[in-house]
């Protein structure tokens, strides 16, 4: 037979000192310094301008050429994947996952980075010549041309800057 009556349960919970220190060791940090380093500008140019090139190109009508349609995809997947690696670096985040090796996962992005832009890039210059010259679409396709190829130059340091980091990982102290 059931009781009918409602139990009371008294909980204690007590606070260790050493649970504090865990809980503020978990939380994560910020690298104000990353920003100032030569992979953190060139980051940053990357973002910034990714964000023009794939921005350029979107304020036409480029679905008219269907080249276009890789120049944006390019542009707009590596803004992503570098937005998210900044936030990345900037909070330090890799350092909570160490399994991962971070040197050859940057490796590789920045160095898929900048072939995969340098081939946009080139597209992107090629199809310049379906617009009119001196029209919007003209005059944004061929910025985002020439900021392409800029964009590819800071993907090509930062691939440089990776690789420095990968060999000197593996050759050890």
């Amino acid at each position: 037979m059931m009781d009918d009556c409602p139990r009371s349960h008294t909980v204690t919970t007590t606070t260790s000192s050493s649970y504090s220190e865990e809980f503020v060791s978990s939380a994560l940090e910020y690298d104000k310094d990353f920003i100032k380093t030569i992979p953190g500008i060139l980051i940053f140019l990357e973002i910034i301008l990714g964000l023009l090139v794939w921005t350029l190109i979107a304020g036409t009508e480029y679905f008219r050429v269907s080249a276009f349609g890789w120049v944006m995809f390019v542009a707009v997947f590596y803004w992503v994947l570098t937005v998210f690696f900044l936030i990345l670096y900037l909070t330090m985040a890799y350092t909570r996952i160490p399994q991962v090796p971070w040197t050859t996962v940057g490796l590789c992005f920045n160095s898929s980075a900048f072939i995969l832009y340098f081939i946009a890039a080139i597209v992107d210059s090629a199809s310049v010549r379906y617009a009119f010259q001196g029209k919007h679409d003209y005059n944004s396709w061929a910025a985002s041309s020439f900021l392409a190829f800029v964009v590819t130059l800071c993907y090509a340091g930062n691939a440089y800057f990776s690789f420095q980091s990968w060999r000197s990982r593996d050759q050890g102290p």
